[in-house]
């Protein structure tokens, strides 16, 4: 039985919690040493992302793809019916990706630099490279895992900590009866081109 990634990640640091106490980062050397394993860490995850990207753009599958994408929590939108390709909505994964690690790179610039904070350097060097391995657009173009059952586009969105609290995140669907019920409303459905 394989452990949930969440769990895997909270194994990981606090475990490395330990570890960084018994790091002597007062130490320039040890400290220019962490710096690298993070620079290193994250130039490893821009390669796996922009191979993964060439990969997509290389396959360009224009299947046509249908479903509704919920609002968010709270909002008084209704729920709105996307049409694209394959092709265009793994981009559109691909460049939140991006967004995503340029935000964790510009957080842990500040924490480090503004804060002087070293300890989150190590954990940051593994967790989002173990993270970039275990996403959906890795798995699938990077190592040919095919696109069922959780892998199945669209994608559904990561349970956060609150989402047993609040019923589960539920971001999109893809079944029948909503898309149909989405195309009689007349709820977008514009074709990305």
């Amino acid at each position: 039985m394989a452990l949930s990634p969440q769990i895997t990640n909270l194994v990981i640091i606090l475990g490395m919690m330990q570890v960084s106490k018994r790091i002597p980062f007062d130490d320039p050397q040890v400290l220019m040493l962490v710096r690298g394993a993070y620079v290193l860490s994250n130039l490893i995850i821009v390669a796996v992302y922009a191979y993964t990207h060439m990969k997509i753009n290389k396959k360009k599958d224009l299947t046509t793809l249908k479903y509704v994408e919920q609002p968010q929590m709270g909002s008084a939108e209704e729920p709105k019916l996307i049409t694209t390709t394959v092709h265009q909505y793994d981009v559109d994964q691909m460049k939140s990706l991006y967004k995503a690690q340029a935000m964790g790179v510009a957080m842990m610039a500040v924490m480090h630099l503004y804060f002087k904070y070293t300890n989150p350097l190590l954990i940051q060097s593994i967790i989002p490279l173990k993270g970039a391995f275990e996403g959906n657009m890795v798995k699938i173009h990077l190592f040919g895992q095919p696109a069922v059952g959780d892998m199945k586009r669209p994608f559904k969105a990561p349970a956060g900590i609150m989402s047993n609290l609040t019923g589960g995140a539920a971001a999109q669907s893809q079944d029948k009866k909503s898309i149909a019920a989405a195309e009689k409303a007349g709820r977008g459905g514009v074709k990305d081109e």
